[in-house]
Order: C-alpha cells, then structure tokens, then sequence
C-alpha cells in the first residue's frame, strides 16, 4: 500500500554554489510511504504526516543556508560554543560566514542537488518513521513558474521566526501590471536584476573591521570587493561578508511587503501617470502587492 501527501510543506531555503554564490530558492515537497496497513488500517495517520514528517523538514533544512560540506570550495570551523565559520572559496565567489549552528544545514555532499538534499531528508526521517513503513520516497519539485522569475537571499533581524537568519532565500515570480496589464519586460528587467541576488539592508552594513570571521575570512575578505552585514537577533549574532556585485542595498528590511514597495519606487518615475500594481511573491503561493 502507498500513501502520499503532495505539498506536504515548502522549503525555503538557500545554498551555496561555485558558480552562482549564495543561491535562494523554494521547493515544494511530495512525500510517499509504502508498507503494511496497522491496527487503525492505516499506514500512517494524516494528521502525524503533516504534523512530524513536516516538523523535521523544517526544522533541519527549511530558512538554513545549505553548505556542501564535501564540496573543495568550502570550510566549516567550530567559532564560540553553538556558532559555525563558514567559508565558500571559488573561483567567483568568496563568501564568509559566522553565525550561529541553526542557520546552517550541513549537507553530506559535494554540491547541493535536490538529489543531495532528498538524501540528507530521507536519513533524518527513516529513523522516526513506525515499523510497519517499509518505504520513503521524497520528491523536491520547483513550483511551475511560465513568467519571469528570480533567486533572491536575505535576512530580518526583526523577525521573530526563522527568518532572522542572515541567508535564507527564495525562487520567486514576479507580476508587474501597467494600466491594467501585465509588462512581462519590464518583469524580465527584474527577473535579471535579482537573479541570484543577495538583499541586505543598508543598517545593516559594517566595515569588515567589524565582523569576527575565521582567519581565512579575514585574510581573503576585503571593504572594496565585498559588503558586509552584523545584526544580532533573537537567535543570536549573525555575520556575513559577501561580494558587492552579488548584492543589492536596499533602504528598508527586506521583508516582501517592503520589498514591493521598493519596486514601485523604483519604476513610478519611469511611468508618468500610469497606474502600477506590483505583486511581489515570496517563495511559493504568498507576497505582497504595493499599488501606485
């Protein structure tokens, strides 16, 4: 017998890459399980499903920064007690981070695929899953998107959630309406203009002087190439020296009610007296629409 769950939950997550950096992303998440129907003739209850199969995906890889821990590009070194260093080296990207544990999930692998992230879900589900489940299949799918779209990165020091870690992302579409239509080029300006982007919030930033990296963090990271951010939150003090043409500086947090309005300012001019609707999504089926 099989059961299955489609859209159990939605990762949101982000990772790191050799070629594209700090990569955010969204995948939603089917879940099958086979095996023998117990006492209630059931496999497994609905309910526990979505509750514990759900709880540990978020809890373990959902609004992480996935690190490949076996990929030649990356570091990890213990900092203070509950916080990691982290250093991605390539070619074209050198990233440095201290944070705390919980904003890592660190992934087995030497890149992250869907496939390395289906494995490292599989080995922390299988051991709580009850005896009479024989079988786990779990399938990471990208919402369909037919329009525009874009990878972004960022992080709420005043959120209360998981949010607050520093580089956690998202796949998102975007609709911009002009007049009462949809402009699909001016949402493939954006779709360009955020491919694999990092948002920080200009309070955020700091001289590197500032930040408290692992030695090779400071040996390689420099004020000209790279931007950096410190915030504390209520998850503790998070760090993080990226390169500048990785990022835009926004004015506000990043939050997406204010990143739709950041949007709007920034089209209205080219306008005139056009009315414009902005629907800006974060991750998969929720956003926010700023009108002008």
């Amino acid at each position: 017998m099989i059961l299955f769950v489609r859209d159990l939950t939605v990762i949101d997550a982000a990772y790191l890459c050799p070629h594209r950096g700090i990569v955010g992303d969204s995948w939603l998440v089917d879940v099958e399980l086979t095996g023998e129907l117990n006492e209630m003739s059931m496999l497994f209850d609905f309910a526990r499903v979505k509750k514990q199969l759900k709880a540990i995906i978020d809890t373990h890889v959902d609004h992480r920064l996935l690190v490949p821990q076996k990929a030649p590009e990356t570091m990890i070194e213990p900092a203070v007690a509950g916080y990691l260093y982290v250093d991605f080296l390539s070619d074209d990207h050198t990233i440095h981070l201290h944070c705390p544990d919980q904003a890592f999930a660190i992934i087995p692998d030497a890149e992250i695929t869907t496939e390395s992230v289906t494995d490292y879900l599989l080995a922390l589900i299988r051991e709580q899953l009850p005896g009479n489940i024989d079988g786990l299949t779990i399938t990471l799918r990208h919402e369909a998107i037919p329009t525009p779209s874009y990878h972004y990165t960022h992080g709420l020091k005043k959120h209360d959630g998981n949010c607050q870690r520093i580089a956690h992302g998202h796949r998102s579409m975007i609709e911009l309406w002009v007049d009462g239509a949809r402009d699909h080029s001016l949402e493939q300006y954006w779709a360009t203009r955020w491919q694999d982007i990092y948002l920080g919030t200009a309070e955020d930033l700091v001289s590197l002087s500032e930040l408290e990296l692992s030695e090779t963090g400071l040996e390689l990271a420099n004020d000209e190439q790279h931007y950096c951010f410190r915030y504390r939150s209520a998850q503790g003090d998070f760090q993080l020296a990226i390169p500048k043409e990785s990022c835009e500086i926004i004015d506000t947090d990043t939050t997406v009610e204010l990143l739709a309005a950041y949007i709007a300012r920034q089209l209205k001019p080219q306008l005139d007296h056009k009315k414009l609707k902005v629907v800006a999504y974060e991750g998969v089926g929720k956003g926010a629409i700023e009108l002008c």
